[in-house]
């Protein structure tokens, strides 16, 4: 797994690069607190950093939590993500977006797609529906036939049904730091990430 931090997506706007209009995820990306490091010659047997982002009041953690951000000399954290292959910095430490990414860097940018509810096959897979001339009653928008008669007697698993749409882990790849601008913790990204706003997405390097 390749270098990574922690950010919070803000929402998009537009750059101009040699006259050209780029359309930009802007993502805050405060230095992120080493909470732990793990090390390849150590007892955990690899290379690994977990970082933490965001506040959490101390009475929202258990005791060993609070046990594990002693030790780190660092406050609760809202998330916690582990970045393997990540070392050169000890507990207590930041990592700084410019510490991980440059301009010109590709990115994947993992976070929770916003929910959408519970939604039909139209919607969550893209169905046309069924014609609406005479003789269909009340299936303008159903999914029609589902499965086979005696063989094999059952619907194969993955058939696209109605059912929760969003609100899953997501990645998208291969997006562009347009900008990391150090001095306000922003880095601007190329294109949509997923999420809501206010949402903690990572960003990882991609090799």
């Amino acid at each position: 797994m390749p270098k990574g931090i922690l950010g919070r997506k803000i929402g998009m706007t537009h750059v101009y690069r040699q006259g050209v209009q780029i359309a930009v995820t802007v993502i805050e990306v405060e230095p992120n607190p080493v909470v732990q490091a793990k090390t390849a010659g150590g007892k955990d047997g690899y290379d690994a950093l977990q970082l933490g982002y965001g506040r959490k009041s101390v009475r929202r953690v258990n005791k060993p939590m609070q046990g594990h951000y002693e030790r780190a000399g660092v406050e609760p954290k809202r998330v916690l993500r582990e970045f393997r292959g990540m070392n050169g910095f000890e507990a207590g430490e930041a990592v700084s977006a410019g510490d991980v990414l440059a301009a010109g860097d590709l990115v994947i940018v993992r976070g929770r797609s916003r929910g959408r509810g519970f939604a039909g096959v139209m919607k969550r897979h893209g169905f046309s529906g069924h014609k609406a001339s005479h003789g269909t009653h009340e299936s303008f928008r159903g999914a029609g036939s589902i499965g086979a008669s005696a063989d094999p007697s059952r619907v194969w698993k993955g058939k696209r049904m109605p059912g929760q749409m969003g609100n899953a882990v997501t990645a998208v790849k291969n997006l562009e730091i347009i900008d990391v601008i150090g001095e306000k913790n922003l880095v601007l990204v190329s294109g949509a990430v997923p999420g809501s706003r206010n949402s903690i997405v990572e960003i990882i390097k991609s090799e």
